[in-house]
């Protein structure tokens, strides 16, 4: 049986500290869709996908798009299951098959469907298209943390829609009101 947790971060950021092990997740920001006792997913909407446009998306899936839809970027969402579409959005919109209201202003949808209405101009007004997200499994996540590989950030619409790319990571750390020149990857113990 699973611990019991003692901190749900679902709909929170995690901004990775300098130092991180994995160079998948340097300078990441990723937006906490789901966090539980049996682990938690993520997306990181910092990283678009310097090989994949949203026109090449739509034309594997036949999907027809207006020339700006067809313009927006895909994201590396994360190093799991690379060719699974993920859409984090605002929460205007709602799939006729199912979407994660994830907390206030972000919702979650994995169906075709929301491509389709990205495509067709109906839906949500703020997304980021994804292939792929982050995976930790049972206390994995609590253990990086407890280990300085990430700061938590409470979550915006605006750092996450709003801010360009190159931007987000350090707008996610001065919103805590630390200067990045200042953060260390390495953990101390007092």
């Amino acid at each position: 049986m699973a611990e019991p947790l003692s901190l749900d971060l679902t709909g929170t950021l995690l901004v990775a500290m300098p130092g991180m092990g994995d160079p998948r997740f340097d300078r990441s920001v990723v937006f906490l869709c789901a966090h539980s006792a049996e682990g938690a997913m993520g997306l990181i909407v910092n990283k678009p996908a310097q090989d994949m446009g949203c026109g090449d998306l739509f034309d594997q899936l036949e999907i027809k798009a207006a020339p700006h839809y067809r313009e927006r970027p895909v994201y590396f969402g994360g190093p799991v299951e690379t060719a699974r579409g993920f859409v984090l959005h605002s929460t205007d919109y709602t799939s006729r098959l199912q979407t994660l209201a994830v907390c206030d202003g972000f919702g979650m949808t994995a169906t075709l469907d929301v491509l389709e209405d990205l495509a067709a101009g109906e839906g949500p007004d703020r997304s980021i298209v994804m292939l792929g997200y982050a995976g930790w499994g049972p206390g994995q996540l609590e253990g990086e943390i407890a280990q300085n590989g990430w700061l938590t950030v409470a979550s915006d619409p605006k750092l996450v829609f709003g801010t360009a790319d190159e931007d987000k990571w350090m707008a996610a750390v001065q919103s805590l009101g630390i200067d990045p020149l200042g953060l260390s990857g390495a953990a101390g113990r007092a």
